[in-house]
């Protein structure tokens, strides 16, 4: 076997490595979760390489997503904790803290000071996480591709049931004996023939009661925040339905309690603000704004709404922004809140089995309409001054994403597609209703879906469907995530693992895709790989009683009193 200047395009490593492999393990995508499968194969001692479509590493936990959706923290544990460990010990350093001190941001919030004793921290800058990710990486000497995109076409060639190799648009092909899909939109797995699904069930299929249609459940403890809560009437002119609806609403009502569809729930970018004015980047009207896409809000002032629909900005207080909203440095982890605000509801359904040109025109629709609905906070007339004022003090971090305008590089894919496997995880299993005899990890988060769509009543009124959040997406109890549930049907592909879009229904994805639990997922796949590896196995017939040894050697957290 020859070895190569490895292709990295704008790689992170200069690592000589083969080109083309074979590698024991090749991990398609460098979200969290993927960075941590391929951290734990070249500890174990294995060859990997981790192949990034784009440009960075630790999708959204380094892409704004620094105020962790955590649960039960002691359900974390393995590299997933190492990381927030390792971004702990960043906040030691003096130089860590430009505007303000470590001590005062402790102190501003009580919650915050058992993270002393825990030594983890849970709130971080965007670049902070990346530089925890690239130093992971670096010191474990995996070889990174940058820029390398499957081919949605020829991407997967198999004998039988197993992948030998991958292609990339580009004609580059890198063969491995195990594959890890770890991308948010699981491709890679869509692409060797491994059953999956988009949208939601009907209740029926799994026996539950959050799945499906929801049009009665907005009036819930917790789910009003994200609902009209004064009438809007969703029509161009107001009461004449010929002259059709505004942007983003559709008729036809929101179908029958329980049943299925094709819906995903809602996507944004998880946006770093600041209030620090020479770290500001102003909030610009950007190219192509279009003033209807922000009727619905602007009515809904008109109709008594007063607050600031971006989170955490809308926790004012006469002091100012809640200091426990805020990460380090003055900075925000922005994300939706109340009936019209960052999600674009209703315009991702194409975005889970699309092209990749149709999901960059996707995400740059996403992007125009989230900084339209900033400059249009901060500016418009018909908002109320008081919120104008407020959001005129902020901008984006002028020292986060610096080589992408400051905006994310990552949007919030909260869900696309999801492995149909030989184990469902569904709500049963999040309210730990179930035995699970294979457990590669813990989640804890409540089931959390964001609103699926916007449509008219026969009032004419516009109303927001699909958000659930049990308890206020409070903790769970922890509960098992099957190792069943990240391998697909023998069948079908007997040398993948899929720890990102996992075998779950839509309402129990909800709870377990947090950036955390894919990490979990994602070292418990590298494990499962290093095992089919060297016992020369199927990775549907890992011996789980070694592999289980494995995970508590990795410090993995399968169970909690």
């Amino acid at each position: 076997m020859t070895t190569a200047s490895l292709w990295l395009g704008i790689g992170l490593l200069s690592i000589a490595a083969p080109a083309e492999g074979p590698f024991d393990v090749v991990v398609y995508g460098g979200t969290s979760g993927g960075v941590v499968a391929a951290v734990q194969v070249a500890r174990s001692g294995k060859t990997v390489v981790l192949i990034e479509p784009g440009r960075h590493l630790g999708g959204l936990s380094s892409g704004g997503l620094g105020a962790t959706d955590i649960g039960v923290k002691q359900a974390i544990g393995g590299l997933a904790r190492e990381f927030y460990e390792r971004v702990y010990r960043h906040y030691l350093r003096n130089e860590a803290w430009k505007y303000g001190t470590r001590d005062e941001y402790l102190a501003a919030s009580a919650g915050r000071k058992s993270w002393v004793q825990e030594q983890a921290w849970w709130m971080f800058e965007p670049h902070a996480a990346e530089a925890v990710f690239d130093a992971l990486v670096q010191e474990a000497r995996v070889p990174v591709v940058f820029g390398q995109r499957l081919d949605l076409q020829r991407g997967v060639v198999k004998q039988g049931p197993q992948i030998v190799r991958i292609v990339m648009e580009s004609g580059q092909a890198c063969a491995g004996r195990v594959f890890i899909d770890a991308s948010y939109e699981g491709d890679l797995m869509a692409q060797a023939g491994v059953s999956y699904t988009v949208g939601r069930e009907p209740n029926c299929r799994y026996d539950e009661r959050l799945n499906g249609v929801q049009p009665h459940r907005e009036h819930e403890r917790y789910s009003f925040y994200h609902q009209f809560m004064a009438p809007v009437d969703a029509y161009v002119k107001p009461g004449d339905p010929a002259s059709g609806l505004l942007p983003g609403i559709h008729d036809g009502g929101p179908g029958r309690e329980g049943e299925g569809d094709h819906r995903v729930q809602a996507y944004c970018f998880r946006t770093c603000l600041t209030d620090q004015p020479d770290n500001q980047v102003p909030l610009a009207k950007p190219d192509g704004y279009d003033p209807r896409r922000y009727e619905l809000l602007l009515r809904y002032y008109e109709a008594g709404f007063e607050g600031i629909p971006v989170d955490p900005i809308r926790r004012l207080n006469p002091q100012g922004l809640s200091p426990a909203a805020f990460l380090p440095n003055r900075k925000t982890d922005n994300n939706n809140v109340h009936a019209v605000s960052l999600d674009q509801v209703g315009m991702n359904y194409a975005y889970p089995d699309a092209d990749y040109a149709t999901r960059a025109k996707i995400i740059e629709d996403h992007r125009v309409y989230q900084l339209g609905l900033y400059w249009t906070l901060a500016h418009h007339p018909r908002v109320p001054k008081a919120v104008r004022r407020e959001m005129g003090r902020w901008g984006l971090a002028k020292d986060e994403f610096t080589d992408n305008g400051h905006w994310p590089h990552q949007l919030y894919v909260r869900e696309a597609r999801r492995m149909i496997a030989d184990e469902v995880m569904t709500e049963h299993d999040c309210l730990d209703r179930r035995s699970v005899p294979d457990s590669v990890g813990l989640a804890s988060y409540g089931m959390d879906s964001h609103n699926v769509q916007r449509y008219v009543d026969e009032y004419g009124r516009v109303r927001n469907e699909g958000n659930v959040q049990t308890e206020g997406n409070l903790a769970l109890r922890p509960y098992p995530v099957s190792y069943r549930a990240i391998v697909p049907r023998a069948a079908e592909c007997t040398n993948l693992l899929v720890p990102v879009c996992v075998s779950a229904s839509h309402v129990a994805y909800g709870s377990i895709r947090m950036e955390p639990v894919f990490m979990v997922l994602g070292q418990s796949a590298g494990l499962a790989a290093v095992e089919a590896l060297e016992h020369d196995t199927t990775v549907q017939s890992v011996d789980y009683a070694r592999l289980r040894a494995r995970l508590i050697a990795a410090k993995q957290v399968l169970a909690v009193k």
